[in-house]
């Protein structure tokens, strides 16, 4: 798949076949992470692979608690609602099948520093814009080769806990779950709000 069709097909999916992702084409998304610009050239990134019930079960375990206030909120706002709207109707009751139901769960960890959790410039926010140009990376992969991905942003001590679960460092932070599988054919396809390059771009001034 060329790079622009790539781009212009990537999408976060939430309903996944059956079928189990070859580790020759697992290894090829996460070498593809791995590209990624880096602000000190370490690269401090790891990469937990879930593919086994019980692994998944015990690092999911703590999502409930996150969700449920979610959708209590959700029930009153979503009627008729805007396209974002309606994508979170969608994705809210999914946020553990999304995850549990992809041939894989892969857990991206990034090496931390005191700065990120409390910067004190953008500087400091290095090591988390890094990471999120890997998730990039893999996303943009999982859909040259047909493949999807799910993502879900740990809520709370979400993530610490998971972290815990799969025996990360305590300098590694988790900044989302990522379920990679092949799309069901019956996926809900979500509709997106579009903008054009020439709606962004202000040259001189804003």
């Amino acid at each position: 798949m060329e790079l622009y069709d790539a781009i212009y097909n990537r999408r976060i999916v939430r309903d996944f076949k059956d079928k189990k992702v070859p580790d020759e084409v697992l290894e090829r998304i996460i070498n593809a992470g791995l590209q990624a610009p880096t602000h000190d050239h370490l690269r401090n990134w790891e990469f937990v692979i879930l593919q086994e019930n019980g692994d998944k079960e015990k690092a999911l375990q703590f999502i409930s608690n996150g969700v449920k206030p979610q959708l209590e909120i959700l029930k009153q706002i979503l009627v008729n609602g805007t396209a974002q709207q309606r994508m979170y109707a969608d994705a809210m009751p999914k946020q553990y099948s999304m995850l549990y139901n992809a041939s894989h769960i892969i857990l991206p960890f990034f090496k931390t520093n005191s700065g990120v959790m409390h910067p004190s410039s953008v500087s400091s926010l290095n090591p988390l814009s890094s990471i999120w140009c890997v998730i990039e990376n893999i996303f943009l992969a999982a859909t040259a080769e047909n493949l999807a991905c799910s993502m879900r942003i740990p809520v709370g001590d979400e993530g610490l806990n998971v972290a815990k679960v799969v025996g990360a460092p305590e300098d590694y932070l988790l900044p989302c779950y990522i379920g990679l599988g092949y799309p069901a054919d019956d996926k809900v396809v979500v509709e997106q709000v579009r903008y054009t390059a020439k709606q962004k771009m202000h040259f001189g001034k804003w």
